[in-house]
């Protein structure tokens, strides 16, 4: 499939991924909603009588205490799990390859269920953040992007298609199976207690299997992370901003980055499309925005493009009557990038201005920067292998 181009303002702004999922003869369960997971039941011969609390049990077996086969849900009869094996599984993304920064940060390279189809065979990244307080986890979307924004590494690759709902439960099951963080966890303590839609691609490009997948992560009987512990970035797909306040519900980011259309075009091109002042106006609209419930700016610092204070006073001017918070990002360098991080004294001269004015300005601090895992910086560079090569990294990565 070729992608196909809308025209605005002399610019061509991508929309369509180069594939569509393909699923695997045997597909998994992993994503499926309640009623979803009953058509299934339904499928196999399941009686309609039996169905909802069938549901409930797999739901719990998937979600809460993490089963990684049909055998382990002894509380569901033999024959309706041999029926199950014989046509569904519970695969979740596959890990090709984990490298673990100098501060703690796991970046995992993830091949996506695919059955035997290796030329289908797609990675995307995902990263944990330990912190004292609280486990991040940043969950990609998409395989590859479509913004092509200047400063950032993911926005070199081609974007090749969207991820499912259960590509994206997926990856938060993936960390939890990789750091014994189930139900069954001896302490009763949780390593992923945040999760960030800050991943590989545009989560508003993928609005219904970002939707779907949140859904489920945030859900009390299941994963159960709840949704102000949930947070969606986007680079400002306007349409879809107030969608996402009304159908998920969850905290919101927006990238930024600059104060001034002019600059905006060149680092975030989507805003040719929708400009800062619709992005700004959609932020206003936001359902259920509040003191407690604000809306986090994300703005990159880099030297001498965007880090004035002249920018720093107009950022707080376009802010006026939104609720907000801006976080400062020092740029995360990557090969080839032709920007530099601000100077640390202008980062702190330009967080002090927007403090001063009223607004929370953390400086973020970069994490997993030696294993290109901090932000700006994920690519999944497995998309140049040849199929030889994938199955030789997934070969290593079995023997680990």
């Amino acid at each position: 499939m070729q992608p196909t181009t809308e025209p605005h303002n002399a610019i061509l702004v991508e929309k369509t991924p180069l594939e569509t999922y393909v699923p695997p003869a045997r597909p998994s369960l992993i994503g499926l909603s309640r009623s979803e997971l009953a058509d299934r039941l339904g499928e196999i011969g399941v009686a309609p009588a039996q169905r909802k609390m069938r549901v409930q049990q797999l739901w719990h077996w998937l979600y809460f205490r993490g089963a990684q086969s049909f055998d382990d849900m002894t509380s569901i009869s033999k024959g309706i799990r041999a029926e199950l094996a014989q046509h569904f599984t519970v695969d979740r993304p596959e890990v090709v390859a984990e490298q673990i920064s100098n501060d703690g940060t796991r970046k995992w390279l993830l091949r996506l269920p695919s059955g035997d189809n290796v030329e289908r065979a797609h990675e995307v990244e995902c990263v944990y953040i330990p912190e004292t307080d609280r486990g991040t986890l940043c969950v990609s979307s998409q395989v590859g992007c479509t913004l092509n924004c200047s400063f950032c590494h993911t926005g070199t690759q081609r974007l090749v298609r969207n991820l499912t709902a259960g590509e994206i439960v997926g990856q938060v099951m993936v960390a939890r199976d990789r750091l014994n963080d189930w139900a069954d966890r001896e302490d009763g303590t949780r390593r992923v207690t945040n999760i960030v839609m800050m991943g590989m691609g545009e989560p508003l490009y993928n609005f219904d299997a970002v939707r779907d997948a949140l859904l489920i992560v945030g859900d009390n009987e299941g994963i159960g992370i709840s949704r102000r512990r949930i947070t969606l970035s986007t680079s400002g797909v306007v349409p879809n901003i107030v969608r996402a306040g009304e159908e998920i519900g969850v905290m919101l980011a927006v990238s930024l980055h600059a104060v001034r259309d002019e600059l905006r075009n060149e680092l975030v091109p989507l805003n040719r499309k929708y400009p800062i002042k619709e992005l700004l106006q959609a932020c206003r609209d936001y359902p259920g925005a509040s003191n407690a419930r604000r809306i986090t700016f994300e703005y990159v610092m880099l030297k001498g493009v965007n880090d004035s204070l002249d920018d720093a006073k107009l950022l707080v001017k376009l802010l006026k009557g939104i609720h907000a918070k801006i976080n400062l990002i020092p740029f995360n360098p990557w090969p080839g990038t032709a920007y530099e991080c601000s100077d640390w004294d202008q980062i702190e001269k330009f967080s002090e201005y927007i403090f001063n004015a009223g607004y929370s300005s953390p400086v973020r601090t970069p994490r997993g920067r030696d294993i290109l895992a901090a932000c700006g910086q994920l690519k999944s560079e497995t998309e140049k292998l040849s199929a030889r090569e994938r199955q030789a990294l997934r070969a290593m990565a079995m023997t680990d």
